[in-house]
């Protein structure tokens, strides 16, 4: 019998031959990552007026017909642009048992592009959770915030995690765990309300590049296509000019990469805490998972720092290097997956330092 936690990849697999996930077409090869399913657009989408969420009372589809402005055939790819919402029915539906509940998060290269996208469920009061017992559709709300993209049927923006029972570690269980296995590297790590501090680096490599911002009215950029694009054509390389400081202006976007090196155990899994406001009003990691294995020498990494999307809120904001700027929540695996993030996956940013989605060559 599996403990309480986050369910592995056999156990999702499991999940769909026992038809508690269903799909439209079959599964791709590598859609079932270590802690995660990756989940695929269907052939449609709406342009909304505004974002939405249904209610106990409604399914998606009901608001469809007062809040859509128009449909899009998404079979052979359309650019959704940026400062507008869209809402795309899944390829993937649900029909948890009573003891699986589960949650979504944007992939890591769709966070790094700034795209908000959030996983709505038929009669959901809250986004990108699904309760246990759920039975029915998914749908995705995407929403480009600084470069309009391309996206087709089949397109993986976003990912879902499976639980059961109780598996977030609290602080006395994260400093156990540290001291076996050093989550972060930092002679004194933070840990807070069931997390453990990440800090921002803003003394950078060594020509001092701490980060990227982005750059406003570039051209298109393809989701599924690597490699595709020059960095210089989208991004703002930002240098440290021995202040180490930075001014984050208000609605703009960027890419910068934590002080430590992160390590998830095999046996755990994480989530970035995307914006809290005791460490300031701006928000950190819209891609907030780390799959087990994360950093973890025995896949392939010897600790892997975070990057962060950032984006300032109302006001001008001062970050300067060290200050704690987000927390890691560490939780159980209901079993340690059959492969990790990083051994043997391909994985894009496995023992990584500051680095851009795949996208960019």
């Amino acid at each position: 019998m599996s403990r309480a936690g986050i369910l592995p990849d056999s156990a999702i697999a499991t999940l769909f031959e026992a038809g508690a996930i269903r799909s439209a077409s079959p599964l791709d090869p590598d859609q079932i990552q270590p802690a995660s399913l990756d989940l695929r657009l269907g052939e449609r989408a709406y342009r909304l007026r505004a974002s939405f969420l249904p209610g106990r009372a409604d399914p998606v589809a009901a608001k469809l017909g007062r809040l859509a402005l128009h449909e899009i055939d998404l079979a052979s790819g359309a650019v959704l642009e940026t400062g507008c919402v869209y809402l795309v029915p899944l390829q993937e539906s649900l029909r948890l048992p009573a003891d699986t509940e589960a949650s979504a998060n944007p992939k890591s290269s769709t966070g790094r592009l700034d795209i908000f996208t959030r996983v709505i469920a038929d009669h959901a009061q809250a986004f990108d959770t699904v309760t246990a017992g759920y039975a029915g559709p998914l749908y995705l709300e995407i929403s480009p915030s600084t470069f309009p993209i391309v996206v087709r049927a089949g397109s993986r923006l976003s990912q879902i995690r499976f639980r059961r029972g109780r598996s977030v570690l609290d602080d006395a269980e994260l400093a156990a765990l540290h001291r076996r296995e050093t989550l972060v590297a930092g002679a004194d790590p933070y840990f807070h309300a069931g997390g453990v501090g990440v800090s921002i680096d803003l003394v950078g490599d060594g020509n001092g590049l701490v980060g990227y911002r982005g750059k406003r009215h570039t051209g298109v950029i393809d989701i599924d296509r690597k490699c595709a694009c020059d960095i210089l054509d989208f991004w703002e390389p930002i240098h440290d000019r021995g202040t180490n400081d930075l001014v984050l202006d208000p609605n703009e976007f960027y890419i910068l990469v934590s002080r430590e090196a992160v390590h998830v155990p095999p046996d755990h899994a994480a989530e970035m805490v995307p914006f809290d406001p005791l460490v300031g009003e701006f928000r950190v990691h819209y891609a907030g998972f780390f799959d087990p294995g994360f950093g973890y020498a025995g896949a392939g990494g010897t600790g892997s720092r975070a990057v962060l999307e950032v984006r300032s809120r109302e006001v001008p904001f001062i970050l300067e290097h060290g200050q704690i700027v987000g927390r890691l929540v560490y939780e159980r695996m209901a079993r340690r997956p059959d492969r990790l993030y990083g051994a043997g996956l391909g994985s894009n940013y496995q023992a990584q330092g500051l680095k851009l989605s795949k996208h960019f060559r």
